[in-house]
């Protein structure tokens, strides 16, 4: 496929640059923000070829691509030029709705939006990191790789950097949303994981600041302080941009942000929200421990649903708080065997359709699912076009998920559920959770074959 040509399309359809706010990407979507999204034509994109759904939800004019998506991004972001600045007449308009569309916009769109667009530049990192920590577990516990060695020294520092540096990597992108100076937020970020400070916290050193004592956490790995500290610098900047002369503007706002929220993040921001997420974590483990089967099957049966909305993304947050505080996560693990049932259902329709065309997209879905767990192409392009494998598909993941909340199952690594991030769960309830897997891709693949799908539902379709 021609990208260029695909992109080219896509911005003819949305209402031209002109309409773009702003354009991230995630694993499989154009994630767009528009001035207007009346002036995009959904009905002619969603029957684009390359174009596999377009979804309106949480503030975002989703298009959903696959596994190619960066390419198109890139060609994309060479058609509009960057974001293309407004026109006066579409400021106009534009102000006046985004005045209207502020009074009536829900909470939690604004919280998925922003979510979306602070997590998603470095999602990629998160998934690549996450797969060589399970294969470095694969490695180690098959005795290939000694723990102590160098390679796996090196290769770990890899995999966990990311993760161990997340308050650098979130105070970056926190404030290109929040529309604060990224570099003076890299300090604020870069402040947190100090090695003077790691140490002290590990030493627990007493230290206090003017007098007032400093509270010492461990911040490597950590998100909400980050984050909350970056919102800050963004209003205390406003405020700065204000009231200092411009002259001074240049050396006095980077430094009085600094010299202000650092101490403030330490002595406040960092120990009011470090308690949030182990709030957010023990709420969490606790409504599943109530009863893990209801809660573990509820939470997967609705998942694919979360999926179709691109709303997934939006419990990264929770994913990597649960990493941080627990050690390891159970909602994306409890939510992982949906995978294999989305890739089980597509490989049924490609198996028992004699139709060359859906052949040709169901077996390259159903193997990009099992082998890498994405599943955008295989949900949009066969289950949920044809219903019936959709539905299937979310009866066995409800089952799975149930089992897996059963046997305590969880993930010390940020992965997508596949044949090859398996070797992240081995530990508690890993037998359980290869159970669980297997009933929801051979149970699906079955069920599907035999009563999800027949080639009479291709006529109906058209």
């Amino acid at each position: 496929m021609k990208y260029d040509d695909l992109a080219k399309k896509i911005v003819e359809n949305i209402g031209s640059k002109e309409n773009v706010q702003s354009l991230t990407h995630c694993v499989t979507r154009l994630r767009f923000k528009l001035h207007d999204e009346e002036k995009a034509n959904t009905e002619e994109l969603s029957k684009m070829t390359g174009v596999l759904k377009v979804i309106q939800s949480g503030g975002q004019y989703q298009v959903v691509i696959g596994n190619h998506v960066a390419s198109v991004y890139e060609e994309v972001m060479n058609y509009i030029g960057g974001i293309a600045p407004t026109s006066e007449t579409t400021k106009s308009s534009t102000k006046k709705e985004t005045n209207s569309k502020a009074k009536g916009k829900k909470i939690m769109e604004a919280i998925l939006d922003g979510i979306s667009s602070i997590f998603s530049p470095i999602l990629g990192a998160f998934t690549g990191a996450g797969m060589l920590k399970a294969l470095l577990i694969l490695a180690t516990t098959m005795k290939w790789l000694d723990p102590t060695s160098g390679a796996y020294t090196i290769l770990y520092a890899g995999a966990d950097a990311i993760f161990y540096f997340l308050p650098v990597a979130l105070s970056i992108t926190a404030a290109k949303y929040f529309k604060a100076n990224q570099f003076v937020a890299l300090c604020i970020g870069s402040a947190l994981v100090y090695p003077t400070m790691t140490a002290a916290f590990a030493a627990k050193t007493a230290m206090s600041f003017a007098g007032i004592k400093v509270v010492l956490i461990n911040y490597p790995q950590t998100l909400i302080p980050a984050l909350a500290a970056v919102y800050a610098l963004a209003k205390l900047e406003q405020l700065l941009n204000k009231t200092i002369p411009q002259m001074f503007k240049g050396m006095l706002i980077p430094l009085l942000s600094i010299v202000i929220i650092v101490p403030a993040t330490f002595l406040l921001i960092g120990p009011v929200t470090d308690a949030g997420g182990k709030f957010l974590a023990a709420g969490y483990s606790g409504i599943l421990a109530i009863n893990p089967i209801i809660a573990g099957g509820a939470i997967a049966l609705v998942w694919p649903m979360v999926v179709l909305m691109g709303m997934h993304w939006g419990f990264v947050p929770i994913v990597v708080n649960n990493i941080s505080v627990y050690g390891r996560d159970t909602l994306f693990t409890i939510t992982g065997p949906n995978n294999f049932c989305q890739a089980a259902a597509c490989l049924a329709v490609f198996l028992k359709t004699k139709n060359k065309k859906l052949k040709e997209i169901a077996g390259p879905a159903g193997i990009t699912a099992t082998l890498t767990g994405i599943t955008e192409p295989a949900i949009y392009g066969v289950n949920l076009k044809y219903k019936k494998p959709f539905v299937i598909a979310c009866v066995f993941s409800g089952i799975a998920g149930a089992i897996t909340a059963a046997v305590g199952a969880g993930s010390s690594a940020f992965v997508g559920t596949s044949i090859l991030s398996l070797p992240a769960y081995i530990g508690k309830g890993f037998v359980g959770f290869l159970i669980a897997c297997a009933i929801a891709f051979f149970g699906t693949f079955i069920v599907t074959y035999l009563f999800g799908f027949n080639d009479s539902m291709i006529k109906e379709e058209n």
